[in-house]
């Protein structure tokens, strides 16, 4: 019929529309992850995760030990987008208005006046964030979550885009607060990075010496492109059978017997949750961009899944008993579930 041809017509010209600004986006991504490399050595993993939780809109957790240019890789994307970067320290100390502002009362005037805290940025560095107790941690929910701010009776909007990047240190827990799992649920993405290989790392020593580095960095992009590619991001093809995939992996986390994963059923205490079904398709929408796709193939699911369940399963009692861990089991969901 001719309305069906029309309409075969008009996705025909959509989806060459999206292939072709997917194209121009993703060259822009990559010019972006250039720049950044050439201060930052071996951290391409890390910096293209940093790069899918911003254009997915979500936030990101590290763990890594010290000395991983953790915080070198922030600053670095912050001066390459031109976006407001802030860092902030969390020590066992921290108060609530310390991160989010307070209200100072003037007592010549009698009035209140609003004082902004660090969390109004583009980009947010919570350094050891397990290290703060936990009303900063519920302070830090509601900006991660609602994307706004209430001090006093005043709901103030964070900028757009926003970003919370997270770190802990895995390998020292005194004076530190565990993360409670609901707080961890809100992270889009867990990243656990290790030491660079030898080479690697003798590349780092060879360039400590050049300070200018870093001060070379020039912006490229600007937020508001940022705002620009999460909306090409969303247009991007998921077929049927990914969709299927992705809700096959989170369900087999909840009933791995009914899945086929009978020997999973004892090492599971807890499963991921809707948010891993969402954060995944979003992860791997942003993914298939980085890759100049306009649609999403299996591996982009594969590929980002252990960033996204990572800190969504929760192991049980005898899985850590038998030193069977949460990697552990993402890997056996990823080798065994049928792939479309």
């Amino acid at each position: 019929p001719p309305g069906r041809a029309v309409q075969r017509m008009n996705m025909t010209v959509d989806n060459e529309r999206i292939t072709a600004e997917v194209q121009k986006e993703g060259a822009l991504i990559r010019r972006v992850i250039e720049a950044m490399e050439t201060v930052i050595v071996g951290q391409q993993y890390l910096i293209e995760r940093i790069l899918i939780a911003l254009l997915g809109n979500g936030h990101v957790l590290i763990e890594g030990v010290p000395g991983l240019a953790k915080t070198k890789v922030v600053k670095s994307l912050a001066k390459v987008i031109d976006a407001r970067f802030q860092r902030i320290q969390f020590t066992p100390d921290l108060l609530p208005a310390d991160l989010v502002g307070t209200l100072i009362y003037n007592p010549h005037d009698g009035h209140f006046t609003t004082r902004k805290g660090p969390i109004f940025a583009n980009i947010v560095l919570a350094d050891e964030i397990n290290r703060a107790p936990a009303k900063v941690h519920s302070a830090l929910l509601e900006a991660m979550e609602e994307r706004q701010v209430t001090l006093g009776e005043t709901t103030y909007p964070l900028q757009d885009p926003f970003l919370v990047l997270a770190t802990q240190n895995p390998i020292e827990q005194e004076g530190t607060y565990l993360l409670p799992e609901a707080q961890m649920d809100r992270f889009m993405l867990k990243i656990a990075i290790t030491y660079p290989s030898r080479d690697e790392e003798r590349e780092i020593m060879r360039r400590a010496g050049h300070v200018g580095r870093f001060e070379a960095l020039s912006p490229l992009i600007h937020p508001d492109d940022i705002v620009r590619m999460r909306a090409l991001v969303d247009a991007l093809y998921v077929d049927e059978k990914i969709e299927k995939y992705i809700l096959d992996l989170v369900f087999a986390t909840r009933e791995p017997e009914r899945y086929g994963y009978a020997d999973l059923q004892r090492f599971i205490a807890y499963g991921a949750s809707p948010r891993a079904s969402i954060n995944l398709a979003l992860a791997a929408r942003a993914m298939a961009l980085l890759r100049g796709r306009a649609y999403v193939v299996p591996q982009d699911v594969k590929d980002i899944a252990p960033d996204v369940l990572r800190h969504r399963i929760i192991p049980s009692y005898e899985a850590d008993a038998e030193r069977i861990g949460t990697e552990d089991i993402i890997s056996q969901l990823l080798d065994e579930t049928e792939v479309p």
